[in-house]
């Protein structure tokens, strides 16, 4: 199960790579559909993989998963935020400036903490509807994921100079 896991992530990262490599930076409109579509595709395959990583009974299934949507509509402002925060980085970087630098540093950080504070508020709940054990499967699937999404777009992304 493990190496079909890692198989899947790497697909990710790669569909990620891919996506971002192909996405026209013509208009804002544009970049916001292709930045909700990376988001959205992400969000797809993260829950597939949580899928294939868990066993629920069918009584566990019909309580957890519509938990699981509401977990990702709560990170989807939060992908969101940082897909902005990247894209107004990137816009900028020929004349960035050091508050832009720091904006855009303080973002990721903001990022960061909301996406722990979020897990550990959902790891609370989906304990209340499946073992605590499946609760932290879920939570460090969900984490793994996220990590290999940021290096992918860390990758993407110049460091400030």
């Amino acid at each position: 199960m493990f190496k079909s896991l890692a198989l899947t992530a790497v697909a990710i990262a790669v569909f990620a790579s891919a996506s971002a490599a192909d996405a026209p930076a013509s208009t804002p409109a544009d970049n916001e559909k292709v930045m909700a579509q990376f988001r959205d595709d992400l969000q797809a395959a993260s829950a597939d993989i949580v899928a294939k990583g868990i066993t629920l009974s069918s009584d566990q299934a019909a309580k957890f998963w519509p938990l699981f949507q509401q977990y990702q509509d709560e990170q989807k402002a939060i992908i969101d935020a940082q897909l902005k925060a990247t894209q107004k980085y990137a816009d900028s970087l020929d004349k960035l400036t050091d508050a832009d630098a720091l904006a855009y540093l303080d973002a990721l950080l903001d990022r960061d903490q909301k996406i722990h504070d979020l897990r550990v508020k959902w790891l609370k709940k989906f304990q209340s509807v499946v073992p605590a054990g499946t609760a932290a499967r879920v939570i460090q699937i969900d984490r793994r994921l996220g990590i290999v999404a940021q290096i992918k777009l860390a990758q993407k992304i110049p460091l400030v100079r």
